[in-house]
């Protein structure tokens, strides 16, 4: 691997990206709805009756900070999925191909292109969120809720973690997929599990403690390290200069 090959990849795809309305939006519209959205649950949710009770706050706070770790899924599809088909399509990914870079870095620098921007929307997402629920909450549990060491599992391991294997799937995906959209629709089926969590955590069939978070963390290493095997397998550059030149 070299360092400076990945980057200039990565950097070249996150030039792409800017010009891409529909990303960018995504990117700094999905965390600033998110963020200020959920807060107002605790605003309106049993208003008439005295809002949120204290005592259920905790596990709805825990819950909804849990929802920034399924955007971590959710985001680096429709980068990564593009970093491949849409290049394809456009012919812009044969040069790069035909260059001496090797396959370990073209894989590495794409899906750094589709973690780095993601990963700072759900940060930014989950910062204007736990500041706005701590104002909102703070009155009736007597104490700043956030930040706390769930919170931080998942800002600092969680959301990194998801979002990686959300774009090494997208990787892995868009590199054998012939259409954007397809290649979307497949590298979006990595949110299903996530979600799953989100929701059983609303209901209380999970509890979100550090314990059970760390050990979804090691997990995901393990899966981040199977998935770029995969997909490091699986691309092959020769069939694509020849099936898209």
């Amino acid at each position: 691997m070299i360092l400076a090959d990945v980057l200039t990849i990565a950097g070249k795809d996150l030039s792409v990206i800017r010009h891409r309305r529909s990303i960018m939006a995504a990117l700094v519209l999905f965390p600033l709805l998110v963020g200020l959205g959920l807060p107002l649950v605790l605003v309106f949710a049993g208003r008439g009756k005295g809002g949120v009770p204290a005592d259920v706050l905790p596990t709805l706070l825990t819950s909804f900070q849990f929802f920034f770790v399924t955007g971590a899924a959710t985001l680096p599809t429709a980068i990564a999925a593009y970093s491949f088909v849409g290049e394809k399509i456009e012919r812009s990914l044969e040069p790069l191909l035909a260059t001496p870079v090797s396959d370990i870095d073209v894989l590495l620098g794409k899906a750094l292109a589709a973690v780095v921007p993601s990963v700072v929307s759900m940060w930014v997402g989950m910062t204007v969120f736990m500041t706005v629920a701590d104002v909102e909450s703070h009155g009736k549990l007597d104490y700043w809720f956030f930040p706390n060491a769930t919170a931080g599992i998942s800002m600092l391991l969680l959301v990194p973690l998801v979002a990686l294997v959300s774009a090494e799937v997208s990787v892995l995906v868009s590199a054998r997929s012939t259409d954007v959209r397809s290649a979307q629709q497949l590298g979006t089926l990595v949110v299903i599990p996530f979600a799953a969590l989100y929701v059983a955590s609303e209901i209380g069939a999970i509890t979100l403690d550090p314990g059970p978070m760390l050990a979804l963390a090691a997990g995901l290493v393990v899966v981040a390290v199977a998935l770029f095997f995969a997909a490091r397998a699986v691309f092959n550059r020769e069939e694509i200069l020849t099936r898209w030149t």
